[in-house]
This record gives C-alpha cells, sequence and structure tokens, in this order.
C-alpha cells in the first residue's frame, strides 16, 4: 500500500484540504503525527467531517501542541520537547496519507525540521504548490531541498488560482510530475472533497 507525505512550499497553501481529497480518492487513512495548536478542531477532526468512506482510519498524532505556532516553539512552552524516535508510522493495510506542518524547513526541535521526519518516515512526497508572486521560487526551493536530501517526489498538486504559465515553467524545470490541479472551493462539504480527486493522477 502506498504512503505519502503531504507537504507544502509554505503555510497555509491547503494541505489539509488536499489531505482530505487524497484520503478520500485512495480510501486511505489519515494521519498528522504533530499538530500545533487548534486542538478542538484539529486538522484529524476536520478530515474526519470531509470524508465520506468508511475505510479510513484517522490515526491519532504523535504530539498535540496546545499554541499554534512552531512545533518547536509550541513544544518549549508545553513544557516537551519533539523527539523524532517517538514518530512511529502506525501500522495499517491502507493507503496513508501523512500530512506534516507548514513547510520543509519548519523546525521540529533545535536541530530537526520537517525535512528529517520526512527522511526518517522514508515515504514518497506529494508537494502542494499555490500560484502566487514568487511562487515559482519557493515551488523550486522546496523540491531542490527534497533532492538533495535523496527524498523522493511523486508529484505536484496546484491549487488557488490557475496560472497555466507557473505551472508550465515549474514543471519543465524541474521535470516533476503534476499530479493535477486543484481550484479554490466555497463551501466545503463531504461532495466537494468526493468529486474533487476525480481530476487527480493518482
Amino acid at each position: 500500500m502506498a504512503k505519502y507525505f503531504i507537504t507544502g512550499i509554505g503555510t497555509g497553501i491547503g494541505k489539509t484540504l488536499i489531505s482530505a481529497i487524497l484520503t478520500e480518492k485512495l480510501k486511505a487513512d489519515y494521519w498528522k503525527p504533530i499538530q500545533s495548536g487548534d486542538l478542538e478542531m484539529s486538522d484529524s477532526l476536520t478530515i474526519a467531517n470531509l470524508i465520506s468512506n468508511k475505510q479510513t482510519t484517522i490515526h491519532p498524532e504523535s504530539y498535540r501542541l496546545t499554541q499554534p505556532l512552531s512545533p518547536h516553539l509550541s513544544a518549549k512552552l508545553d513544557g516537551i520537547q519533539i523527539d523524532l524516535n517517538q514518530i512511529n508510522i502506525p501500522q495499517t493495510e491502507n493507503n496513508l496519507i501523512i500530512e506534516g506542518a507548514g513547510g520543509l524547513m519548519v523546525p521540529l526541535n533545535e536541530k530537526e525540521l520537517i525535512v528529517d521526519l520526512i527522511k526518517k518516515l522514508n515515504v514518497e512526497v506529494i508537494l502542494i504548490s499555490q500560484n502566487y508572486l514568487g511562487s515559482i521560487n519557493h515551488t523550486l526551493l522546496s523540491i531542490n531541498l527534497l533532492n538533495q536530501h535523496g527524498i523522493k517526489i511523486k508529484g505536484i498538486i496546484f491549487n488557488g488560482d490557475e496560472n497555466l504559465e507557473t505551472e508550465r515553467f515549474i514543471l519543465n524545470y524541474s521535470k516533476i510530475k503534476k499530479l493535477g490541479y486543484i481550484p479554490s472551493l466555497l463551501n466545503i462539504d463531504k461532495s466537494q472533497i468526493m468529486l474533487a480527486g476525480n481530476g487527480l493522477l493518482i
């Protein structure tokens, strides 16, 4: 079964929305290793409210931090330190969607970043890109970092406002596969999540 780590070129880039779409499409399990803040409406709860299939298991977070801050700081304020050795892929016979926190260089402790967690988990990455001024730079920097660390990239999903020239340049330069495009969704519900996955090449 496939295991994919969902990361983005920045924060607020659409990771949770696309994680929901992928979880539904693949009838996958979902796991958010680190939740920083918003514990009463966590990403895990959001996913649970957006999917329709009965096969998905939402696995508990390894760390539930109380403050909506960078994980390293939120953990510090909670009086703990994130230990990558305590973050292990849950056992499942289903496909698994793993959602990261922020982008690749988000710190988890004083020495380790999200990219180090991906390496530790040894899974493929699906990179979420959003079209805005500067997104070419941010997307290519993210791809370059993943390549430097020897992390396999399954492909890119673009979302938000469509910009075909931006997408063309990123795909041509990086040689990374486009898995699809998700437009901005209003009044997101289960039916939209189900339909949005139809165009994804995965």
